[in-house]
């Protein structure tokens, strides 16, 4: 691309920029909170872009000086420097505009929210309900590692271990923006525990990943809501089966049904299922989104068609592909024990490649 459309484009973004900082001081936007956290998240996301522009002229500049210092040197060592250095300069506009592209993409605004994750287990009885609990303890690690922070909203578990459902907070930097490649459903392929002649069976679970909902997203109208009071079920010690702390809401105009039993606080069980509803109703919404893009890019068919089978684990060989990306690695005991961020790359690299070619840059 040409350096002047570069900069043409960068320099629409700086005002834009300077008017956003300006406005984040205006009076009228400062008694506004919705308005305020709207331009003040666009500012925070413009900053890496201003900062790369700024490094870009810079880098122009030196090349502009550089090439008049040569066209009136005559001093034949200074010429030699000054060759190697605008050498240097030309090598890294390459890179620079590359990086500048990617920063111009528009990213997802939902990137940056918090998470809902939800893990079912699907075909294959006992054992789609272990693997439940094997991609539990698989996002549990990674979300460890992040320094993320998980919450059980409620689960159901498998006769013979693991899960047939759990659903969880998680909370952190960009979660959503990493987690929603997870989105789908995920194959298994090994010898069950109750298997006796050593046979290979295939079981699914499914995985959908939602961004959560901020307080200023969705307005929920108490008379839409009917709360529900029952004892919890599970470990939890004395209070379990004894006091009424588990809630359930059902939203009357769409009929969401959630439920929270995980604190034994009635008031925390009731907090935390208002943000799932939330969440969930912000989502309706979301997924027009999702479904307008979703055929224009295979990584996001996890998120855009959560029924589609996106991602297989090999036990005999050790294998992992991710469908989407035609993408096996070998290292599934690494995989199992949260080592995801290199597959998560991977295909955040292909999305980007692909969110490139549609747009004009």
């Amino acid at each position: 691309m040409a350096n002047n459309l570069i900069l043409e484009k960068l320099e629409g973004v700086k005002q834009r920029f300077i008017e956003v900082g300006e406005l984040l001081t205006n009076q009228e936007v400062l008694s506004d909170m919705d308005r305020f956290i709207s331009l003040n998240k666009e500012y925070k996301g413009l900053q890496p872009i201003i900062e790369a522009y700024e490094r870009y002229k810079l880098t122009l500049s030196n090349i502009a000086s550089t090439k008049e210092l040569l066209s009136v040197e005559k001093d034949e060592e200074m010429r030699e420097m000054a060759k190697a250095e605008l050498e240097s300069l030309n090598g890294q506009i390459p890179e620079m505009e590359e990086e500048i592209k990617m920063l111009l993409i528009p990213t997802d605004p939902e990137d940056e929210k918090n998470a809902v994750v939800e893990i079912r287990a699907g075909t294959g009885g006992d054992e789609a309900s272990i693997f439940a609990g094997d991609l539990f303890r698989m996002y549990s690690k990674f979300f460890e590692q992040k320094g993320w922070k998980a919450e059980i909203n409620r689960y159901s578990e498998g006769t013979a271990g693991g899960y047939k459902e759990i659903v969880l907070s998680v909370k952190g930097e960009g979660v959503y923006g990493i987690m929603k490649y997870e989105s789908g459903v995920h194959r298994v392929q090994r010898v069950p525990q109750t298997e006796t002649q050593g046979r290979i069976h295939t079981s699914a679970a499914s995985v959908v990943v939602l961004p959560e909902a901020d307080e200023f997203d969705v307005t929920i109208r108490n008379e839409d809501i009917r709360k529900d009071t029952y004892c919890s079920s599970g470990p939890g010690g004395q209070s379990v089966n004894t006091t009424y702390s588990a809630i359930r809401l059902t939203h009357i105009p769409t009929g969401i049904v959630v439920t929270c039993q995980d604190e034994k606080s009635q008031i925390k069980n009731y907090e935390k299922a208002l943000a799932e509803l939330r969440t969930r109703l912000y989502n309706l919404e979301y997924q027009k989104y999702l479904d307008e893009v979703s055929h224009k890019r295979k990584t996001m068919v996890s998120t855009g068609d959560r029924s589609a089978k996106i991602r297989t684990y090999n036990y005999p060989q050790g294998r992992m592909t991710d469908h989407r990306i035609n993408l096996t690695m070998y290292n599934l005991p690494s995989i199992l024990d949260g080592n995801i961020q290199e597959v998560i790359d991977k295909l955040q690299m292909a999305e980007n490649a692909e969110r490139l070619k549609e747009s004009d840059i």
